[in-house]
């Protein structure tokens, strides 16, 4: 795999085709556990490493799957993925695995772990399929954390509230206090604080590309337009 096929996976997972922002995929935890940064954290690393190793083994299988058993031989290996990241959560995060609870194992029915799976895993090599999976995962965990973060500060005014408890002694100091005596924004804890960050992400990412192509296509400085 040269640098510029590298570079297209990675830009293509964390920007072009991001699963949040433009193939609207996987959005059930966007509404769930965005509510808090520690939460949107949590279910964001487990899906990324999801992704990363089933795109892996899918890769690695694609040779001895044939097409009449191919999807439920993936469905396999991403239910058994899920449960070993489900189990290894259970036992060193035990209480983020209480909190997270149910949408670990609905990981499985995310259909962009499926979708990726089948449109890039099964075609390509095993390092592609690996940094596929890393950069839509990746991607996904960065917009999650975003609208958890937002939705924390706006309906709680705090970040990273129970951090500690939720993963070990060490992160007691990433717990911070934005505004003293906050009474809290109701909306924002609410599912629809969850739509409404994920549109203004959109429409700043939208914003953005557009800047960017109008920058692309414009003519050099001082030379007239054709």
């Amino acid at each position: 795999m040269n640098d510029s096929g590298a570079r297209e996976i990675v830009r293509e997972g964390l920007r072009s085709n991001n699963t949040g922002l433009v193939a609207l995929l996987g959005l059930c935890p966007l509404l769930a556990v965005s509510n808090s940064a520690i939460n949107a954290l949590g279910l964001g690393v487990a899906t990324v490493l999801v992704l990363t190793l089933t795109n892996l083994a899918v890769s690695l299988l694609r040779r001895f799957a044939s097409d009449e058993m191919r999807i439920p031989a993936y469905i396999v290996v991403i239910a058994a993925t899920v449960t070993c990241v489900e189990l290894a959560m259970n036992a060193w995060l035990h209480e983020m695995y209480r909190v997270l609870g149910i949408f670990i194992p609905l990981i499985v029915t995310n259909c962009a772990v499926m979708g990726r799976a089948e449109a890039f895993a099964a075609r390509n090599t095993p390092g592609r399929a690996a940094l596929d999976g890393l950069a839509v995962g990746t991607g996904f965990l960065a917009v999650l954390f975003a609208i958890g973060c937002v939705r924390e500060a706006t309906g709680q005014g705090t970040l990273f509230a129970g951090a500690a408890r939720l993963l070990g002694a060490w992160a007691a100091p990433l717990e911070t206090t934005l505004v003293e005596d906050y009474r809290g924004f109701l909306p924002a804890t609410l599912p629809l604080g969850a739509f409404i960050v994920l549109a203004l992400l959109i429409a700043v990412k939208n914003a953005l590309d557009a800047r960017a192509s109008a920058r692309a296509t414009a003519p050099p400085a001082g030379k007239p337009a054709a």
